[in-house]
């Protein structure tokens, strides 16, 4: 089944799917790898780990479908681009909504704070009028050529105007188009719950390590109806721990061995990258020995 529609119908079951965020290449694979069902490519993880800035909305537009098409190169599972604001007004979504697709994207996400953005974990969030994210999540689904590519709709209402503005603005996304609804920073267990049971559409809940939001246990809110459980840079942070515990050890013993709770093996590492694949290719189809270049 092609990944748009591979997506589709984990939305549309509910049962929880636990979607990483990576911030490059190679953390998506190691998401597959692992055995998840899709991955999301994350705004805040681009900024952090390309840019070393916080999630402030630094990212271009065609540094994020650079980033989406080095994904879908390196993966067969679905993708969820992080598209931000849509990096200007309804017209600029739609030019979005088309590129991001040509580079494989499999659903777009579009927030309705104003530009430039902020981690919806951060305090001071502004958001743009219902009807103006009405009308881009309306270009966005009008720009789209496979139907099957879904727009997720993130409001970011609840930290300034609270949960039930939050909802009233999902069900007018909802009205416009989106196809999967997210409400962003949800504060308690009780909200998480209440939530499915206020809307139609499947809901993305995301789990930021240290944000605003609980955790619950991905069992339970499949059970509440969620479509994707979201950790968004689970692997981010523990790659910088890693790193930083690699790098202090050399730092204080003066040497540093491939110490399996330091580092990956360096044959992992191969393996992870493909390198046997492309050892094959190049036997296949390189040089054969010490011959005449020209034959």
């Amino acid at each position: 089944m092609p990944h748009k529609k591979t997506l589709r119908a984990m939305a549309q079951q509910r049962r929880g799917v636990i979607v990483p965020g990576a911030f490059n290449a190679l953390s998506a694979r190691l998401v597959e790898s692992v055995g998840y069902e899709a991955v999301y490519l994350s705004g805040a993880g681009l900024s952090n780990m390309s840019l070393g800035l916080p999630d402030l909305g630094f990212v271009g537009l065609s540094d994020l479908a650079e980033h989406t098409s080095r994904m879908r190169d390196a993966v067969n599972i679905p993708i969820i681009v992080d598209a931000d604001t849509g990096f200007g007004n309804a017209l600029n979504v739609r030019h979005t909504v088309r590129t991001l697709e040509r580079c494989g994207a499999d659903a777009i996400q579009f927030e309705d704070q104003v530009a430039p953005k902020r981690c919806g974990h951060f305090v001071g969030q502004q958001l743009i009028s219902t009807q103006e994210a009405m009308g881009k999540i309306q270009s966005a689904v009008d720009a789209r050529h496979d139907p099957d590519l879904m727009i997720v709709a993130r409001t970011d209402a609840v930290a300034s105007l609270g949960i039930e503005a939050a909802v009233e603005r999902a069900h007018r996304y909802a009205e416009a188009g989106a196809d999967v609804l997210f409400i962003e920073a949800v504060p308690s267990i009780q909200l998480i719950e209440m939530l499915p049971m206020r809307f139609d559409k499947p809901l993305l809940l995301n789990l930021v390590l240290g944000g605003r939001t609980p955790s619950v246990q991905a069992e339970t809110l499949a059970r509440f109806g969620y479509g994707f459980v979201l950790y968004a840079n689970a692997a981010l942070q523990s790659a910088l721990t890693g790193m930083q515990r690699a790098l202090v050890s050399l730092k204080h013993q003066g040497i540093l061995d491939e110490d399996p709770f330091l580092v990956t093996p360096f044959s992992e590492r191969q393996q992870l990258v493909d390198k046997p694949l492309w050892d094959a290719i190049a036997t296949k189809f390189g040089p054969a020995g010490d011959g005449d270049p020209t034959d």
